[in-house]
């Protein structure tokens, strides 16, 4: 049976009877899990047994923030603490043991993702921060120029597929020149279309054969300076045509304040934009079921593009030894990973 084009999250360790009568209803394509929804691994095994139940689609997406630093939904007691982006640069010896070091980081957190049923991971950040930026990329990103940005979040990438999770590039076509949260304000990004281009859109260029996306709600002055890249038809058109990106494409929470209209609106308008699936996260019901007024199924070309993405998902991992490879990461990483911090990314933000 068709599912429809959409992500949701839900509101607590367990659904309820009313979310899951609405999840068999609507049928989303997949499910996100937030800090809210984390309490232990056989609790989250049990989570997402339950989400994928509901669908009768044991593949079914199952997504997770899960960057390190700030973003990071799954922690201490039962899981490693991973240093934020910036990190890992700070902490090696240059570009390529930076590169090592965030593969390995990422391989880990696959694993630790994998073993309670997560298969997607969004991350890594591509957003290059520029001077004077608001601080909600700040530490998020790998670097402050594009081309390392694009190695290590390369890196990440392949050390997330390696372990079976599809990785999600964000926030695209570039959060990084953002002035204002789009969490609660709506940026506008007045450079011009050359600056762009050379900077902003270059890692995500770079890894634009990625099997998922998420966009930025963000306007893009010389792009459509009417509407965020999320709901603009130009926007969207820029990542296909002019960044190469194949794979599925989905919104930004559309609960974020960047966004205006009603939640069906948001969703009608992102999907009419060119977006593949809409993503709601805060898990509140009833503001699911308005987003579910204006999600279709997936079909055609977006349908073809979901599918291609999962079956990247690899059956046989790379091998890890588990207990070998977090020694020797944390033992690289040891007293190295106290980046400035910015402002702490909460439940609705992804």
């Amino acid at each position: 049976m068709t599912r429809s084009a959409a992500i949701y999250g839900c509101s607590g360790h367990r659904l309820t009877a009313a979310e899951k009568a609405f999840f068999a209803d609507v049928r989303p394509w997949g499910f996100i899990v937030f800090r809210r929804n984390v309490d232990s691994p056989d609790q989250m095994r049990a989570l997402t047994d339950e989400m994928r139940d509901c669908v009768g689609d044991a593949d079914a997406p199952v997504l997770i923030d899960q960057e390190g630093g700030r973003v990071q939904r799954m922690g201490p007691p039962h899981w490693a603490k991973y240093p934020p982006a910036e990190a890992y640069l700070k902490a090696a010896d240059g570009v390529l043991r930076a590169r090592e070091l965030v593969r390995l980081g990422a391989r880990l957190m696959a694993n630790d993702l994998r073993a309670v049923g997560v298969n997607v991971d969004c991350a890594p950040v591509l957003d290059v921060p520029v001077p004077g930026a608001h601080d909600i990329i700040g530490d998020r990103a790998f670097a402050r120029d594009p081309a390392t940005v694009a190695m290590l979040g390369r890196a990440a990438a392949e050390g997330l597929l390696a372990g079976g999770v599809l990785p999600v590039v964000k926030h695209m076509p570039g959060h990084g020149r953002a002035f204002a949260d789009s969490h609660h304000a709506l940026p506008v990004v007045h450079a011009d279309l050359a600056t762009l281009d050379g900077w902003d859109f270059a890692p995500f260029k770079a890894l634009s054969d990625m099997p998922l996306a998420m966009t930025a709600h963000v306007v893009f002055d010389a792009v459509d300076p009417k509407r965020p890249a999320t709901t603009s038809r130009k926007a969207l058109k820029l990542m296909r045509d002019g960044l190469g990106f194949g794979g599925l494409i989905m919104t930004d929470d559309l609960s974020m304040k960047a966004l205006s209209g009603s939640l069906r609106e948001r969703a009608e308008a992102s999907l009419k934009a060119g977006c593949d699936v809409v993503l709601h996260c805060n898990g509140d019901l009833k503001e699911m079921r308005e987003v579910a007024e204006g999600v279709g199924k997936l079909k055609g070309k977006a349908g073809k593009r979901a599918a291609a993405s999962l079956a990247r998902i690899v059956r046989e991992v790379e091998p890890l030894d588990v207990f070998a490879a977090r020694d020797r990461f944390d033992a690289l990483m040891a007293g190295k990973v106290e980046a400035a911090r910015g402002p702490d990314v909460g439940e609705a933000q992804a």
